[in-house]
């Protein structure tokens, strides 16, 4: 399933992935940052809710219409759209720091679930594309809707959408 929002492909555009998310205000957090940042939003299922769930609604306020989404039922169906791409996967055992990569128009950033993370044999496949967000202080890992709005904002960055425009 595919709703569009009024995306304009005048900017830069990212891909943010989620991979059978579990919780839905993290969803809704996440939806809203890819509204501001002119992003394309992807939920891999199944998810832990209908995406009608009234936390994720509340979370992404009133933004939702104006939010390209795309639906995956199932992992296989995401990886028939991937094709022959190559996903960055955000994961805390990546192998490059986040903000390392040269993010380009049209790249994909993909997020595990909130307690399983992402499938190993994806991490297997592409090792290479693993990138953390570094962990300083005594805490297991970060939530969820916070990792993908600091590597989307440096995506988005490294990618050049702030010389596309906005505020």
């Amino acid at each position: 399933m595919v709703l569009h929002g009024s995306i304009l492909k005048s900017y830069i555009m990212l891909h943010v992935v989620l991979y059978q998310p579990e919780i839905p205000p993290n969803t809704g957090n996440i939806a809203r940052q890819c509204v501001g940042m002119n992003a394309c939003l992807h939920l891999i299922g199944p998810t832990g809710f209908d995406i009608s769930h009234s936390a994720a609604r509340r979370a992404g306020l009133d933004h939702w219409n104006e939010l390209s989404l795309t639906v995956h039922k199932a992992p296989d169906d995401f990886l028939q759209w991937l094709g022959d791409r190559t996903p960055w996967l955000v994961t805390k055992h990546g192998t490059v720091r986040f903000d390392i990569p040269e993010y380009a128009d049209e790249d994909i950033i993909v997020l595990g679930s909130e307690t399983r993370g992402l499938p190993q044999e994806w991490l297997q496949k592409w090792s290479a594309r693993t990138v953390y967000v570094p962990i300083l202080g005594r805490i297991r890992s970060y939530n969820l809707a916070n990792t993908a709005g600091i590597v989307l904002a440096q995506a988005s960055l490294k990618a050049g959408l702030y010389e596309s425009g906005g505020r």
